[in-house]
């Protein structure tokens, strides 16, 4: 395909986009669409959905009076430069132009360095089974393991407080890949060896910790990338409860499950409201909440132009109010932990802070390592950011 076809496709997308369909929603529904006519090639699909992304990710640069193709040939040169020599994009402009406006009232500060990750294009990372590292990262070839994460401080450059300390050790497990395949057609994937999972996110299910033989409660889980994390930590053994709101990502989780031959879970229909789907009391609960997402634009950068300040005040009440719901769902001693991919102050700290001092029950308990709470900051993961809280019931 010639790069004006690119340009042309992508042009496309983003009227989709224009008319009320999310960017990352408008690619799946165009590529599948049209795969079997006109661009079946992983390479062109993916040279579309880059010329997409990078569209969103340097839009506050581009003429607004230009045609689409013209703004989109500009963002990808900007892009190329930006690749060259990051220095090439002053921290005024990433300031003022890489973040909407509003979230300057929501974040104490705003890392020059964090705004230059959110200029990068991202980085892939795969989750391993236990026990299969070596063998996957062998098989797929491109694989570059994740032996530690949490270096000993956070944003230095950006004077901003400590957000970690120490190291944490992950297991061999957690690879980021660089190469060009389309991992989901691999067979390592269709056995289920490995997830396609980020680096954040894999945090989140180390810093539950389950042990093999407890009652764990997956509060949101989506399409369950989380619940098969933990149940692999639990070497499968013990249950898992994974509940959520909509049925189609619990039929997603099962699909997902039955790949990966994750066999000590159930699910159950949950709108998040007082009354619950069990009876049962857990070692632990994860709430990884809805939130506003904040942590991951690298990855979705239409995202940072469609997220409201409203949005995140109105999440803020949502997340406090699961929290609230499920405490009372602990075993003595059980843990409870909530995570956000979101970097607000309201979704983040506030809630937080706000749930320890209603709860004199509860004790705030160390995360990976750290402190009671921890922000993970994608400049220092390489990957999305991640903001994780726990307690234990006395």
């Amino acid at each position: 395909m010639s790069d004006s076809s690119i340009l042309n496709n992508a042009a496309r997308i983003i009227k989709l986009v224009q008319a009320g369909t999310p960017a990352d929603q408008a690619l799946r529904e165009s590529l599948t669409l049209t795969q079997n006519r006109h661009y079946t090639a992983p390479g062109e699909r993916r040279g579309i959905s880059r010329a997409v992304f990078t569209y969103y990710r340097w839009w506050r640069w581009l003429g607004e009076n230009d045609s689409l193709q013209k703004q989109l040939e500009a963002a990808l040169a900007l892009q190329e430069r930006f690749n060259k020599n990051p220095d090439n994009i002053k921290a005024p402009a990433l300031t003022s132009r890489a973040v909407p406006d509003w979230l300057k009232t929501e974040m104490e500060v705003i890392p020059v360095a964090w705004l230059r990750q959110l200029q990068r294009e991202p980085t892939l990372w795969i989750r391993t089974k236990n026990g299969l590292g070596p063998k996957v990262a062998a098989a797929l070839g491109n694989c570059v393991p994740c032996p530690e994460v949490l270096g000993k401080s956070a944003d230095a450059a950006a004077g901003g407080q400590q957000t970690h300390s120490g190291a944490y050790h992950l297991p061999l497990t957690a690879f980021s890949y660089q190469g060009i395949t389309d991992l989901y057609r691999t067979d390592g994937f269709q056995s289920g060896e490995f997830e396609i999972q980020d680096l954040a996110s894999q945090l989140v299910s180390h810093a539950a910790a389950p042990k093999p033989g407890e009652t764990w409660w997956d509060a949101c889980a989506g399409e369950g990338g989380k619940t098969m994390h933990l149940s692999d930590l639990m070497n499968n053994k013990g249950l898992l409860w994974a509940s959520d709101r909509s049925l189609r990502r619990l039929a997603k989780l099962k699909e997902r499950a039955a790949r990966a031959k994750v066999f000590n879970f159930r699910t159950a229909p949950w709108e998040g409201g007082a009354k619950l789907p069990t009876k049962t009391k857990f070692d632990g609960i994860l709430v990884d909440a809805p939130c506003s997402g904040i942590g991951t634009w690298q990855r979705n950068p239409h995202a940072r132009w469609t997220t409201t300040l409203k949005d995140v005040q109105e999440l803020a009440v949502v997340q406090r109010q699961l929290l609230e719901n499920v405490c009372g769902s602990l075993k003595k001693s059980g843990r409870l932990v909530y995570a956000v991919c979101t970097l607000t102050r309201a979704e983040t700290t506030a809630v937080a802070d706000a749930f320890t001092a209603a709860h004199p029950e509860l004790t705030p308990d160390p995360v990976l390592n750290s402190t009671p709470q921890l922000t993970l900051w994608p400049h220092d993961l390489n990957a999305n950011g991640m903001f994780i809280a726990a307690w234990k019931l006395k």
